[in-house]
């Protein structure tokens, strides 16, 4: 336990009650990916169709097209732009600015995508504003996919959160993991998918009421 030395009794005792809790919450961590881990890997999947942007032009693919590495798993960032979500999610941005930096080491282990409801020639466009150069962007306008998963409702309301697929040696899509930022269970499941309220829990203050912005000015 890393401990200053000028640190008054009161301090040292209430860290050393923080270092436990901390050790406690990483022990539960790896409790959770473990049991992640042993979901039965048997739940079949769509191979629905998506559209994409490519060199300038429209097109369709569809999810098997996704495995660039048809032996490492995907994973889908479901991003709330499209249908009724007008305009590209504020936190969303702040998740997919970590994404396209550390894309490069993600896909080592993984195939990864950004998934939104709305026009995918328009997020490009939006994509290359924020200089994202790594992000590979589809679009599931014309599939009931996130509606199937609940991040859409009937309304056309997007909400964030991630998809995990795998493609078995035979070609066939399964389902393996979905979880939703937000639900009825209460929002903070993703934490550990961004940086950026973990270091601001690191501070005196705390995370606060930050809610991110898509510019927060000179």
């Amino acid at each position: 336990m890393t401990q200053h030395p000028n640190a008054s009794p009161e301090y040292q005792k209430v860290r050393g009650e923080l270092y436990e809790a901390e050790v406690a919450l990483r022990d539960q961590r790896e409790r959770v990916a473990a049991l992640r881990r042993s979901l039965p890997r048997d739940t079949p999947a769509e191979d629905c169709i998506f559209e994409q942007f490519v060199d300038g032009q429209p097109g369709e693919l569809r999810l098997s097209e996704l495995f660039e590495d048809p032996h490492k798993p995907l994973v889908l960032m479901h991003f709330m732009f499209g249908k009724a979500q007008s305009s590209p999610c504020p936190m969303c941005t702040l998740w997919a600015d970590g994404y396209d930096g550390a894309i490069p080491h993600l896909r080592q282990r993984v195939n990864f995508a950004v998934l939104v409801a709305g026009d995918v020639g328009a997020f490009e466009a939006y994509a290359r504003e924020r200089g994202w150069r790594n992000l590979r962007v589809v679009s599931a306008a014309s599939s009931s996919l996130k509606l199937e998963l609940a991040f859409e409702n009937e309304a056309g309301e997007q909400f964030p959160g991630v998809s995990v697929y795998e493609r078995a040696e035979d070609g066939t899509l399964r389902h393996f993991y979905s979880s939703r930022a937000f639900g009825p269970e209460g929002g903070r499941m993703m934490d550990l998918l961004s940086p950026v309220w973990n270091y601001f829990d690191l501070t005196p203050e705390g995370r606060g009421e930050f809610f991110p912005s898509k510019d927060y000015g000179a």
